[in-house]
């Protein structure tokens, strides 16, 4: 269990099947999340070794979410990726961008990781500004990187972080790096 100032992240159980399938359901999140049978979906990240999956609670035990991370093991280029989603309805909350960080500073002081990830829609500002408050910094525009659900391809922001940034910005070990109350409307989580 990883406890951030808003939030908790525990691994994401089977039991978390049926409100992790409500969340990514809503029209904000299957815009960005999408998928043919989340149900499946849900049976093979959950059984994927390289994935690690949390569920996203608030401090009352409420399932609002999921954070996941992945790493790459290659000494040369080693580094951990994530992605989140919260529910619509909890957005605008500082939710997103506590467990972000909780997650990150788990990244760096436990992991042992220098430099985390993450890549958002060009077009999702609210992710953007988010994750900017976490304290990641864009690093370029990959260009036709994701196909839309019309099938186009649509650009993706390259956004990273460092642990040598969070060391000199002297942050806190636990809970929001810059505040709690993120721009997450939208937001591919």
């Amino acid at each position: 269990m990883l406890r951030g100032e808003r939030v908790q992240l525990r691994p994401l159980a089977n039991t978390d099947r049926e409100r992790i399938i409500e969340i990514r359901s809503t029209e904000e999140v299957s815009q960005r999340w999408r998928g043919d049978d989340l149900d499946e979906e849900f049976t093979e990240d959950l059984a994927d070794e390289e994935l690690h999956q949390f569920a996203i609670e608030t401090t009352d035990g409420q399932v609002i979410g999921m954070i996941q991370f992945s790493e790459e093991e290659d000494p040369d280029y080693r580094h951990a990726s994530i992605d989140i989603f919260i529910d619509p309805a909890a957005h605008r909350r500082g939710f997103a961008a506590d467990s972000i960080a909780t997650l990150a500073n788990f990244l760096f002081d436990h992991r042992g990781h220098h430099r985390l990830v993450i890549d958002p829609a060009a077009d999702n500002e609210a992710a953007i500004a988010c994750y900017s408050m976490v304290g990641f910094k864009p690093v370029g525009v990959m260009r036709s990187y994701e196909r839309s659900a019309d099938g186009s391809w649509s650009d993706g922001l390259l956004m990273d972080m460092l642990h040598a940034d969070r060391q000199s910005e002297r942050q806190p070990t636990t809970g929001p790096r810059h505040g709690a109350n993120a721009n997450e409307e939208g937001a591919r989580y």
